[in-house]
């Protein structure tokens, strides 16, 4: 079934506030090594405010930036004329995207699968609009493996997803995207930012798989 369209206006309002706080934390590197080396056609499902724009490489032909939320759409919008990269900002669900089959050279997100209603849905939808090969780039927070955090992470969901726009902190994210499919090329694993402690979206990961 698909998703729903989304708004969370709080969460959107917040954003910058969020993601501005990190940035000189070692946030803005984690996204620039995310789009790394892209080309061709490339899609970022879940742009935010976009973000990650200033990071893409020149060798990107066309950028489709994706976000259902209203708030967050708008703002990519103004701030796609300024990305190095030739970019569309456009309307869409993860798991139902406006694109045709094996379209794309590259799909990215980051915090995006931690959202979604049905990881397995979106990231089926994923393996359809990239060609055989292409890659899923992802930079996503999940599941701790160790198991005290991953209670905590576990009682903090029951209240998170209503503060943080529908995010689950406790998805094992790595093994939803082996088990639609994809194959594992790189991926590591890291706290961020490195000094928190009771942070329930500490545990990150960063790679890349092949569809």
């Amino acid at each position: 079934m698909p998703e729903q369209q989304v708004s969370h206006p709080i969460f959107a309002r917040f954003f910058d506030r969020f993601v501005g706080r990190d940035k000189d934390r070692g946030e803005a590197e984690l996204r620039r090594e995310l789009v790394a080396g892209l080309a061709g056609r490339v899609a970022e499902v879940g742009a935010g405010n976009g973000i990650n724009f200033e990071h893409y490489p020149s060798a990107v032909d066309e950028l489709i930036a994706i976000e259902p939320e209203p708030r967050l759409r708008r703002a990519a919008a103004e701030a796609a004329p300024g990305a190095p990269v030739r970019t569309e900002v456009v309307d869409g669900m993860a798991a139902e995207l406006p694109l045709d089959d094996g379209s794309l050279d590259a799909l990215v997100v980051a915090g995006v699968l931690c959202s979604v209603s049905d990881q397995g849905a979106a990231l089926a939808e994923f393996r359809r609009v990239l060609r055989p090969g292409g890659e899923l780039r992802f930079y996503e927070h999940v599941r701790s493996r160790r198991a005290a955090f991953a209670r905590f992470q576990d009682r903090v969901d029951l209240v998170w997803p209503l503060l943080m726009g529908g995010c689950h902190p406790n998805r094992d994210t790595g093994a939803a995207i082996v088990a639609a499919g994809f194959r594992l090329e790189h991926c590591r694993g890291f706290g961020f930012p490195a000094h928190a402690r009771l942070y329930p979206v500490l545990p990150r990961i960063l790679g890349v798989a092949r569809a």
